[in-house]
């Protein structure tokens, strides 16, 4: 369920400094599926958490040296064993998507969600995070109805060329059937 706050009542809340408000007049209106994991391929980590809270300690991994100074969040993170961090309420604009586009509406974080799994490009994803991701997914929908299935994208669909999450392992056609 979603709290009045626009919170998840089963993630654990670890607020982001990094969200603003929306436009005013903006309904949230798209869902955008992301992946990420910090080092790239390694899961379980603190370095997703502390990315989005602003503590990366980018000395930690040489991996890490373009992350100095960025500001970057998402709405929710799916860990692997399927647990939710929320770092942005729903209703509050998140940093996820970055120069984007859909169906020629630029700005997407201005009228979207970005849920994150805890993944790479060329990994699979697991049931768990599947199962979670279609029990938030039906909750957002609820309480956004504009967000149809046909407005639930990847971030690739957004960002063509510059991005590939969620990538190829990604199962679209199972995430539609346990939200159908």
């Amino acid at each position: 369920m979603i709290k009045q706050n626009g919170v998840l009542q089963d993630a654990l809340f670890i607020e982001s400094p990094f969200y603003n408000l929306r436009p005013q007049g903006t309904e949230v209106s798209l869902l955008v599926i992301h992946c990420i994991s910090l080092p790239e391929g390694q899961f379980a980590t603190p370095y997703v958490k502390d990315l989005f809270t602003g503590c990366l300690d980018c000395s930690a991994d040489p991996s890490f040296a373009d992350l100095e100074g960025l500001e970057v969040s998402a709405h929710c993170v799916i860990r692997r064993d399927g647990s939710i961090e929320q770092y942005v309420p729903f209703d509050k604009r998140a940093w996820h998507a970055g120069v984007s586009s859909f169906e020629g509406v630029e700005a997407c974080n201005d009228y979207s969600i970005g849920i994150e799994l805890e993944g790479t490009d060329h990994s699979a994803y697991t049931e768990r995070q599947y199962q979670a991701l279609a029990k938030v997914t039906e909750q957002i929908q609820q309480r956004y109805p504009l967000i149809t299935n046909k407005r639930i994208v990847a971030h690739s669909d957004i960002a063509p060329g510059r991005k590939t999450d969620p990538g190829s392992e990604f199962d679209w056609s199972l995430f539609f059937k346990l939200i159908a």
